[in-house]
């Protein structure tokens, strides 16, 4: 499979994942929640630790769970491990093969903790080393950037939320899922047409605030991994706290700002940049508001619950970055200096 039909593959990706792994990750959430537990510790590298990061707020919000992002540097350069007694351990990776990620969990096993591996690979070590394993199903990932294994992840980590929780209703907007990412992807045509009129970009920031935090860093790596764009990715209220002093007339503003608790700040700062500082809007949103401020507006479908907008509102990103490069007539099968598995110590 080519980049673009891995983009193209995430709803049958996804649709398959809810089919046929939720009873699975529902048997894991029950499992879990017989174990003491105070916080979640999640190891992760790249576009799964930005997977991490959309954990970090969902898991928080609808299951009050405190999240910790782990440095995993601790377990191995520095082999002094917190103390992971009352964590719930996860390890997130396509390919479960980094060492550095499997060794968290092999320490947290150590410990006592329960632990559990969100992996592509339940043959690999990551799922070796843990006592619960959620396959995330994508079938072979062939393009060095991660696309379906990250909606996937992020799916799997929605499972889990909604297992530990219980919910009917939010099931339901889960199932709804693919359907909406088929929406979204009804903007391929419109993303070349703006990666084209963005080809001599050569810096940019990436906005996103609450669960598109997430989307914003992943955005941001999928721009540097296959652009060589320098793209920095903010929260919307980090970016005010210095960072914003580097916009002028003209700077490209890539924003992910789909409706929901964070998006009238959002909103405030986007028409500020435009009004005040003149910049070079993108937006991906579902606000006319919002839209009518961009000089290139992205369309999310119209209901979309923000606990699950990641998983949509990162298409259009990947769609506008692979646009992109191919505009740059860069090579997006094979990015220069990486390789599909990174294995970090």
């Amino acid at each position: 499979m080519t980049l673009k039909s891995e983009i193209l593959d995430q709803p049958a990706v996804l649709t398959r994942l809810l089919r046929e792994h939720m009873p699975e990750a529902q048997r894991i959430a029950a499992a879990i929640t017989r174990r003491e537990f105070d916080f979640a510790f999640l190891a992760a590298r790249g576009s799964s630790d930005n997977a991490g990061l959309y954990a970090k707020y969902l898991w928080g919000i609808h299951n009050h769970l405190p999240v910790a992002l782990a440095a995993p540097s601790m377990f191995s350069l520095y082999q002094s491990p917190p103390v992971l007694k009352r964590a719930l351990v996860v390890g997130i990776s396509q390919s479960g093969q980094s060492p550095d990620i499997v060794g968290v969990i092999q320490e947290g096993r150590r410990q006592g903790a329960p632990t559990l591996a969100v992996t592509d690979d339940p043959g690999s070590p990551l799922a070796e080393a843990a006592e619960f394993v959620l396959y995330t199903d994508t079938g072979t990932e062939r393009s060095v950037a991660a696309t379906k294994t990250y909606t996937a992840e992020l799916m799997a980590l929605a499972m889990i939320s909604v297992g530990l929780q219980g919910s009917a209703e939010r099931l339901e907007e889960l199932l709804r899922l693919p359907d909406l990412l088929t929406q979204v992807l009804d903007l391929d045509e419109v993303t070349e047409q703006a990666a084209a009129a963005y080809r001599e970009m050569k810096h940019c920031v990436v906005l996103g605030r609450g669960y598109d935090y997430a989307t914003a860093h992943e955005w941001a790596l999928k721009l540097k991994e296959l652009t060589y764009v320098v793209a920095a990715p903010y929260s919307t209220a980090d970016f005010l706290h210095g960072p914003v002093a580097i916009l002028d007339q003209g700077f490209p503003v890539l924003a992910v700002a789909p409706l929901g608790g964070v998006y009238p700040d959002m909103f405030g700062l986007l028409k500020d940049l435009v009004d005040k500082r003149g910049v070079r809007l993108l937006v991906v949103s579902n606000a006319d508001e919002t839209l009518a401020l961009a000089e290139t507006p992205l369309r999310l479908p119209a209901e979309l619950p923000p606990w699950i907008s990641p998983m949509v509102t990162v298409v259009p990103a990947q769609l506008f970055s692979y646009h992109l490069a191919r505009a740059k007539g860069l090579d997006v099968e094979h990015p220069r200096g990486l390789q599909k598995v990174t294995r970090t110590s």
